[in-house]
C-alpha cells in the first residue's frame, strides 16, 4: 500500500511513466516538492528536539536569577540577569520562549550554571515549541500539496497531448 502510494506520488495517477521530456519534468518536480516537504518536516522536528535539548540541559544544572527585559519582541527578547556569584549576563542569542515579554519587565529565569548564556523564562518548557515547529510542518505540506496537485495537473495535460499526438493519423 506504502508502495503503491509512493509511486503515485512520484509517477503520477497511474503510477506509469511516459518516457517525454515533459513527463520527467513533472516527476523531477514533484519529487523537488517531496524532498523540500521533507526538509521542512526535518527542520521542525530538529526544532523541539533543540529546545528539549536545551531544557535538559537547564534541567539538569540550573541556576535561577532574577532578570531585566532590556528589548522584547515577540520571537527574541534581550534580558540581563546577574548570578548569585555577582556576574552580569546578557545572552546574546536572548531568552528562550519570549513570548509575552515586555521591555522594562522584571521576571525569574532559570539558566544552565555551566553555560549561563542558555536562559529561558521560568516555568516555560519545549512543549512551546511544539506548535509553531507543528505550523510550520503543517503549511509546508499544505504548499507541498497545493504543488503537487499543480504537477498532477500538468501531467493530465500532458498525458491528454500524447493521447491525441498518438491517436492522430500518419503518426
Amino acid at each position: 500500500m506504502l508502495r503503491t502510494w509512493a509511486r503515485v506520488l512520484v509517477h503520477g495517477r497511474n503510477g506509469e511513466f511516459p518516457n517525454t521530456p515533459g513527463h520527467h519534468a513533472v516527476r523531477l518536480g514533484r519529487i523537488t516538492v517531496l524532498i523540500v516537504a521533507g526538509l521542512v518536516t526535518l527542520q521542525s522536528l530538529l526544532l523541539v528536539a533543540g529546545a528539549v535539548r536545551d531544557d535538559f540541559a537547564i534541567k539538569h544544572n540550573m541556576g535561577v536569577a532574577e532578570a531585566e527585559v532590556l528589548d522584547a519582541g515577540p520571537r527574541r527578547s534581550t534580558i540581563e540577569f546577574v548570578t548569585p556569584d555577582r556576574v552580569t549576563y546578557r545572552p546574546e542569542l536572548g531568552v528562550l520562549y519570549p513570548s509575552e515579554l515586555a521591555t522594562g519587565m522584571r521576571i525569574y529565569v532559570e539558566y544552565d550554571k555551566r553555560n549561563p548564556n542558555l536562559v529561558r523564562v521560568q516555568h516555560r518548557n519545549a512543549k512551546l515549541a511544539i506548535i509553531p515547529a507543528g505550523s510550520i510542518a503543517v503549511f509546508g505540506w499544505l504548499v507541498a500539496a497545493a504543488a503537487l496537485t499543480g504537477l498532477a495537473w500538468v501531467d493530465r495535460r500532458l498525458d491528454r497531448q500524447l493521447a491525441s499526438a498518438s491517436s492522430q493519423p500518419g503518426s
